[in-house]
């Protein structure tokens, strides 16, 4: 939570607004004047004055008050929002849904699309990030296009005021891990620059083991089997960005902006594998081992254009922006058998995939009718490319072949035309209302090249949104909200192609798949009382159509893992936080969700199955500034238990701990230790009519991390490093939508 620090001088008759500006004409010197100015000085008086952060249709969360910032990544923040988790491998969760859009600034990304999404989450630096907006009911200006289901929008950093600063900051880590970043800004006149560069060796180790028991449908019996994995590989990760701004006027700016990213996907990993015999295939205990090379590359750049209006509040909006990944893979495979009259085999497997995306979009608001009325417009294009070669390698030769079976090439194409608009009235002293409606029109072209066969869909979808605060009372409001979505499957999840993953293990995604619509309801109440502010939030979303995993055996030991729509969910629950100072020494934040999911789908036999879970995650963190160059953290992360199709992932917890002491006003020395009892894990149990399995996966809980970071001009950085007392986790008190500040929507 930033402050806002206003400067205003006490007379002997009053004290005059902070906001208020007088000025009087210069008078000649005179005794009396004199006789004042001899006087004695009257100290200055600094009122501190919150920002106002959140808004009618959307929470707002300072990452910068977590003191492990300036050495964590993107996905380390985002663990940090109330009901968020991101598991080790990056995979995103809210409220338990993994159906979520990560944006930048607004606007969808293809550095986070797809499987490209938690790599680049673990890449991407926090300190580059301002602040993260959770929008679990997205209003009518928000599209589908990124997938649907709710928004995390990652606010880059951004500084407007005249003159320069930097920072730049160095950290080294446990088994050699190492990041370092500098950012920076000047603005002089009409020109404003911005950029930041960092760089980050870095990763998690894993092991695994998978106890399987598979029903063989022969013998009626089932037949066991284990697989013990471990999977090694630090890499490098590199990025830049920048920015350029211009005001053309008073009234119109320009802003051009470009980032380019780039990331190692360097891997060793050792699978051993004890499979039981069935009445058509033998037993066999084999170690196959993988070398993993590759890298991928991220480029994006975009231009704005601003421009205020005549009308008080009016303002136009275009923007421009394109952004491509590329991901290069070269696996090699190698397979030991220690089962009798068994051969040895070796393969490989080169695989690349692409994505590039242009959003061109444009928004208007404007006052009208006593309220503030916004429209705009979204051409976005989605373009995805996939193509895998995979050979068979004589193991005495070294000659290779082509096996038709694994190699594969696929397109697909989404073109979605957008038009939306809203309406947000303040109805009187209590009551702040927004409506919008969204149109989306969806283009898809399917190109499955290696099987030559082509499709094309399209559709159109209608989509509402509403929202209302009441002001309760000076320390007290309540919001209410509705928004449908669109969730439509991704690339990876319309593929048709079997991907090779080992010999008992493939994927494939399922072309039929329908878009999930969802209709989510919530009600929320905030209040502050003492130096304590609490928010409830009572939530309900339903969804048809709900895409699931959906696990069945193609072969006697072969399991195919693919995508279906089940018959429907739904979810609901309570989630709360509560911040604020214990003592003036002490900051509390803490937040939970209280969830209850069911889900209803057909199982291999065709049954339809309903499975339901309770679940309670949650954090807390604690803040202790021991003295003014001292401060200590303490974060204790709880995640419940998540369905997933014919199966769930257990409830898992870890605690990070961090330090950060104020060498001078310029530099501060920052360790942080993540996971400090190595309990991270991830374990997730099926159980159907012709499969059970537990699967536990440990990582490399335990990382330590110890930096310094120093800044050169700008604002005084002990000011900066100071801990904001709520520490951004809910409204703030005095601003739209906070507790004694007027009700939001005007």
């Amino acid at each position: 939570m930033q402050k806002i620090l206003l400067t205003c001088c006490l007379t002997s008759s009053a004290i005059l607004p902070a906001y208020a500006q007088t000025t009087t004409p210069e008078k000649p010197a005179t005794s009396t004047t004199k006789a004042k100015e001899a006087a004695p000085v009257v100290p200055e008086v600094t009122v501190s004055a919150e920002r106002p952060t959140n808004r009618i249709d959307r929470q707002v969360y300072d990452v910068k008050s977590d003191v492990s910032s300036t050495n964590g990544s993107a996905a380390d923040a985002l663990n940090n929002v109330p009901s968020v988790s991101v598991d080790s491998d990056g995979s995103v969760t809210l409220r338990g849904s993994s159906t979520v859009q990560i944006m930048v600034d607004g606007k969808p990304s293809a550095l986070l699309q797809g499987d490209n999404r938690g790599p680049a989450l673990q890449a991407m630096a926090a300190d580059d990030i301002e602040s993260i907006e959770v929008i679990n009911n997205p209003g009518a200006q928000f599209g589908n296009e990124a997938g649907g289901g709710p928004i995390l929008n990652l606010v880059m950093r951004r500084n407007r005021k005249p003159g320069g600063m930097a920072t730049v900051n160095g950290n080294g880590g446990t088994a050699g891990r190492y990041n370092s970043a500098v950012n920076g800004s000047y603005n002089e006149g009409p020109w404003g620059f911005q950029g930041s560069a960092n760089v980050r060796h870095d990763g998690r180790n894993s092991v695994a083991d998978v106890s399987r028991d598979r029903l063989d449908a022969n013998s009626g019996q089932f037949v066991h089997s284990t697989q013990q994995s471990s999977s090694r590989g630090l890499n490098d990760m590199a990025s830049v960005n920048g920015s350029v701004s211009y005001n053309l006027s008073q009234t119109d700016t320009l802003t051009g902006s470009a980032s380019y990213n780039s990331r190692g996907n360097d891997q060793r990993s050792s699978d051993h594998y004890v499979n039981g015999a069935t009445t058509l295939i033998p037993a066999s205990d084999y170690v196959r081992s993988t070398t993993r090379t590759g890298d991928s590359t991220n480029l994006s750049w975009g231009g704005r254009y601003d421009h205020k209006g005549e009308l008080p509040g009016e303002t136009l909006k275009i923007d421009l922006r394109v952004s491509a990944s590329e991901n290069d893979n070269q696996s090699d495979y190698t397979n030991d058998y220690a089962t009798p009259g068994m051969a040895d085999t070796r393969a490989a497997q080169h695989s690349q995939f692409s994505t590039r995306i242009v959003d061109f979009t444009g928004d208007y608001e404007r006052p009208l009718w006593g309220g503030t009325a916004k429209a705009g417009y979204k051409v976005a294009t989605n373009d995805n490319s996939f193509n895998t070669l995979y050979t068979d390698i004589n193991p005495l030769t070294g000659a290779a072949t082509v096996n038709n079976g694994r190699t594969n090439a696929y397109d697909l194409d989404e073109t979605v035309y957008a038009l939306y608009g809203s309406y947000q009235l303040r109805l009187n002293e209590r009551w702040g209302a927004l409506a919008g409606l969204r149109a989306e029109y969806t283009d898809m072209d399917i190109n499955q090249i290696t099987s030559a066969v082509a499709g094309t869909n399209h559709y159109i979808n209608y989509i509402p949104s509403a929202f209302a605060t009441y002001k309760v009372n000076d320390n007290a409001n309540m919001r209410f909200s509705y928004a449908r979505r669109i969730r439509r499957p991704n690339a990876n999840e319309l593929n048709p192609y079997v991907t090779y993953r080992d010999e008992f293990n493939v994927s494939s995604g399922n072309p039929d798949l329908r878009p999930t619509k969802t209709d989510s309801f919530e009600v929320g109440y905030e209040t502050r009382f003492g130096g304590l502010e609490t928010n409830l939030r009572g939530y309900y979303r339903r969804d048809t159509d709900a895409i699931v995993d959906y696990r069945y055996f193609v072969a006697p030991n072969v399991l195919l893992t693919t995508k279906a729509n089940g018959e429907g969910s739904h979810s609901s629950g309570l989630e709360f936080t509560v911040n604020g100072k214990l003592t003036p020494s002490l900051t509390l934040n803490t937040s939970g969700n209280l969830a209850r999911s069911q889900q209803k789908f057909y199982d291999d036999t065709g049954v339809l199955v309903e499975r339901t879970a309770n679940s309670l995650s949650g954090r807390v963190r604690l803040n202790y500034q021991y003295d003014p160059a001292n401060q200590f953290q303490l974060a204790l992360q709880m995640m419940g238990k998540q369905l997933s199709g014919q199966g769930y992932r257990s409830p898992n917890h870890s605690v990070n701990a961090s330090w950060r002491y104020t060498v001078t006003p310029q530099m501060t020395l920052v360790a942080n230790v993540t996971d400090v009892f190595n309990t991270n894990k991830m374990e997730t149990i099926i159980n159907s009519s012709t499969l059970r399995e537990t699967s536990t996966r440990r990582f490399d809980g335990r990382v330590v991390y110890i930096g310094l970071s120093y800044r050169f001009g700008g604002a005084n950085a002990s000011n900066a490093n100071k801990q904001d007392e709520g520490g951004g986790w809910g409204p703030r008190p005095g601003g739209p939508g906070g507790p004694g500040g007027p009700p939001p929507g005007v």
